[in-house]
């Protein structure tokens, strides 16, 4: 089995973990070390039975083990770009985790590093980028498009068609109308239902949702500016992808 390391100790690393843990219990496949996070006050715990390793820059010192960053929260959804950026891995350090209760339809692919929870539903043609967050109940359907970097939270569902840009945060049971793009650094606030498409760089909330104010996503990497809230939404850039082969 292939060691893994998970980057960060919160709610989605630790679900991450879970997921892991249910992969092991169908095929034996990651040989689970613990986390890494640069917080203090971890060190020399635990979570989820699992050790707190140390900060991140000990990955350093595991040179063999595979990775999945599991950062970000909506105070901060650009954390899993920044970390990504600092650590200057290559791809195939990044494994796709895919929970065995998620379902990936024909002809849809996800990008190294991206995560998929229990219940998750890809229908049919869905390109998903790298290092994405896709948690428990989101159903993405047929021909949708969701660049590095997005987190889809609980209960999320997408329209056939739609876009989502680089960063892009949609809250808890937030609806995409088909066709709709949301842009860049975008984030659609929980159980909003969008019917058009969302510039980047905003903040859009409600039902129909609307623009609430500028976005704020944290610090970006160098290479990745903040979208200014002004500008049409970019179109999707090729996105790093690999066929699912189930871990």
């Amino acid at each position: 089995m292939r060691e893994l390391v998970i980057v960060g100790a919160g709610g989605f690393a630790r679900e991450t973990a879970a997921a892991v843990r249910a992969i092991n219990d169908v095929r034996p496949t990651w040989r689970l070390r613990g986390f890494l996070d640069d917080d203090p006050a971890l060190r020399g715990t635990e979570r989820a039975g699992l050790p707190i390793l140390g900060a991140i820059d000990r990955l350093a010192d595991l040179p063999d083990a595979a990775v999945v960053v599991c950062v970000g929260n909506p105070r901060d959804y650009a954390a899993r770009q920044r970390i990504v950026h600092r650590l200057g891995l290559p791809a195939e350090r990044y494994p796709t985790i895919v929970h065995p209760a998620a379902h990936v339809g024909a002809g849809s692919s996800l990008g190294p590093g991206t995560v998929l929870l229990a219940g998750v539903v890809l229908t049919a043609d869905v390109t998903v980028g790298a290092h994405v967050a896709v948690m428990p109940q989101v159903v993405l359907t047929h021909d949708d498009r969701v660049a590095d970097h997005v987190t889809l939270a609980s209960g999320v569902r997408l329209g056939g068609g739609v876009a989502l840009r680089t960063g892009a945060y949609l809250g808890a049971a937030a609806l995409i109308r088909e066709s709709v793009t949301v842009g860049e650094w975008s984030l659609v606030g929980m159980g909003s239902v969008v019917l058009r498409d969302v510039p980047s760089g905003e903040v859009w909330l409600g039902s129909p949702a609307r623009r609430l104010r500028a976005a704020r996503p944290g610090r970006l990497a160098p290479q990745a500016e903040p979208a200014v809230a002004s500008q049409a939404a970019p179109a999707v850039g090729e996105l790093t992808v690999s066929r699912v082969v189930g871990n």
